[in-house]
C-alpha cells in the first residue's frame, strides 16, 4: 500500500469533476481532489493535505493534456475568486455542468427524472450585469479588482472577461478620481478610509448604467470630479449613486443611499416586460440566459389563462409578472420589504394588474392564501442556495397545486428538496440545466413537478 502523505509524488489519471470543477482521481481507492486538472488527463501530483476521506493535491507535471484543454485569456485566473474554468473549452464546461445535475438528482435524490440536456449561453464574455470592485490601495495608487479566494486580499483587476465593459471603465473612472485627490481607501482592520466598493449594474436591454459608489463616509471631497470623471468615461450612465455603508463585515450595499447625478434607477427589458432596477434590487446577473430560464418555467407552468399562481422567493417579482401573462391570477411572496417595493413598480410599469405580492417568509405567505382560500393551481419556488426548508415543502404540498415548478441555483439542495416532495406525492417530471455564469462553476436547473394523481 502506497504511503500517503503531504508531499509524496503520485502518478493519477482524472476521471471526473468535483462540483467546484477541480479534478477527480483515485490513488488505492481513495479519493483524491486535484485542482486545475480536466477529465482523461494523466498527470503527477503532490499531495498537499490527506484529510480523513479525501486527499488534497497540486498537479505538479501534466504528462497527457485533455483536447478541451484551453489557454486562460485572463491573467488573473486562478488568483482572484472570480471564474473556475477558464482552462477548459466551453463544449467540456457544459458537459461537466449537466453531469453535475444528473449525479445529484441521481444520487442525492435517488430520482430516476429525464434531465433533457443543458441551455449553453450564446456569449460566454461579457456577460454580467452587476459588477461590485472591491477598492484598495497597493504602492500609494488606488487599485479596484476582486478578493482572492478565502481571503480579503484584493486582486488589481482592470479587466474582467465577464463584467460588461462599462464596468470596468466606471472602476477606472473612481481609481482616477481618487488618486487626483489623494483619497482613502476603506481599510476594513482599522475601519478608517472612504471607498469601499464600486458597484455597477448595466442593462444590455436599453443600454444604460447606473454607477454606485460604496464610502464609509457622507461627505466626499470633490464629488463633481467625480461625476464627471464617471460620465466621460461612461457616458451609459444614467446616474450615479452615493451609497454609505458604515457597517462591518462583507455587506457590500448597507445603510444611506443619496443621488449624486442623474437617476437612482435604470430600466431593463426581460421577457417583454420592462423591470426598474435600483442598486438593490434583485436580478439575474445573466439577463440573456434568464429569458431562456424563465422561458423553461413558463412552459412547465403549461398556464391556460384560468389557473392562479404563487410565486415563492419572488424577488422583483420578474417570474410572477411573467406567469401573470398567461394566468388569471399571480402572487408573488418575498421576505424582503424592499424588493416587493420594486415589485409593485414593476407592475405598474408594464400596466400588469393581476397580480399581487405579500411581503412575508415563504411558508407564512403559502399559509396566508390557504387561510383566504386561496389555493393556487401552479406554484413556483426559486430558493436561495440553501433550498426549501421542511416546513415550505410541507405547506406547499398541503396547498395541493397540480404543478410545481422548481428553479434551482444548487443541484444538491435541489435533489435533497425534490426527494422530499416525492414522498408527499409529487412527481419530478422534467428537468433542464441552464449555463447563467459561464466560466464559473455554478449552474442553475428548471424543474417540472406534478402531483401524483396528475
Amino acid at each position: 500500500m502506497a504511503d500517503i502523505k503531504k508531499n509524496t509524488i503520485f502518478t493519477v489519471t482524472i476521471e471526473g469533476y468535483t462540483h467546484e470543477g477541480d479534478g477527480v482521481a483515485h490513488i488505492e481507492g481513495r479519493v483524491v481532489f486535484v485542482k486545475g486538472a480536466l477529465k482523461g488527463e494523466q498527470c503527477e501530483i503532490k499531495v498537499l493535505k490527506d484529510s480523513k476521506n479525501i486527499i488534497y493535491a497540486r498537479m505538479e507535471k501534466l504528462l497527457a493534456p485533455s483536447p478541451s484543454r484551453i489557454a486562460p485569456l485572463c491573467p488573473n485566473f486562478g488568483k482572484c475568486g472570480g471564474c473556475d474554468l477558464l482552462h477548459m473549452d466551453y463544449a467540456e464546461e457544459l458537459r461537466l455542468k449537466l453531469r453535475r445535475v444528473e449525479d445529484a438528482l441521481r444520487r442525492i435524490g435517488g430520482l430516476d427524472v429525464k434531465v433533457t440536456g443543458i441551455t449553453g449561453a450564446d456569449s460566454i464574455e461579457n456577460y454580467r450585469n452587476k459588477a461590485i470592485y472591491a477598492v484598495g490601495k497597493r504602492e500609494g495608487r488606488t487599485v479596484t479588482g476582486f478578493f482572492r479566494e478565502r481571503s480579503h486580499d484584493i486582486v488589481p483587476t482592470e479587466k474582467c472577461l465577464i463584467q460588461a465593459d462599462v464596468s470596468d471603465r466606471a472602476s477606472a473612472a473612481v481609481r482616477r478620481w481618487m488618486d487626483r485627490y489623494y483619497i482613502p481607501a476603506y481599510n476594513e482592520e482599522l475601519r478608517s478610509g472612504v471607498v469601499r466598493h464600486v458597484f455597477c449594474r448595466y442593462a444590455y436591454a436599453t443600454k444604460k448604467a447606473l454607477v454606485t459608489l460604496v464610502s464609509n463616509e457622507k461627505n466626499l471631497t470633490h464629488p463633481e470630479a467625480l461625476i464627471e470623471e464617471i460620465r466621460r468615461q461612461c457616458p451609459e450612465a444614467a446616474g450615479v449613486v452615493l451609497n454609505v455603508n458604515k457597517t462591518r463585515g462583507n455587506t457590500v450595499l448597507a445603510g444611506e443611499f443619496s443621488t449624486l447625478w442623474g437617476d437612482d434607477f435604470i430600466v431593463d427589458e426581460l421577457n417583454g416586460l420592462k423591470f426598474k432596477l435600483s442598486p438593490r434590487s434583485f436580478y439575474q446577473i445573466n439577463s440573456a440566459q434568464a429569458e431562456k430560464l424563465y422561458g423553461k418555467a413558463l412552459e412547465y407552468a403549461a398556464l391556460s389563462g384560468t389557473e392562479t399562481v404563487l410565486d415563492l422567493y419572488c424577488g422583483t417579482g420578474t417570474i410572477t409578472l411573467i406567469m401573470a401573462g398567461r394566468a388569471k391570477h399571480a402572487v408573488g411572496a418575498e421576505i424582503v420589504e424592499a424588493a416587493i417595493s420594486d415589485a409593485w413598480e414593476n407592475a405598474a410599469l408594464n400596466g400588469i394588474q393581476n397580480v399581487d405580492f405579500i411581503c412575508a417568509d415563504a411558508g407564512d405567505a403559502a399559509r396566508e392564501l390557504e387561510t383566504k382560500g386561496v389555493l393556487p393551481d401552479v406554484i413556483v419556488v426559486d430558493p436561495p442556495r440553501k433550498g426549501l426548508s421542511p416546513a415550505v415543502i410541507d405547506t406547499i404540498s398541503a396547498l395541493s397545486p397540480a404543478r410545481v415548478v422548481y428553479v434551482s441555483c444548487d443541484p444538491a439542495t435541489l435533489a435533497r428538496d425534490l426527494k422530499i416532495f416525492e414522498t408527499k406525492g409529487f412527481k419530478a417530471m422534467e428537468a433542464t440545466a441552464f449555463d447563467m455564469f459561464p466560466r464559473c462553476a455554478h449552474v442553475e436547473t428548471v424543474v417540472l413537478m406534478s402531483r401524483a394523481e396528475k
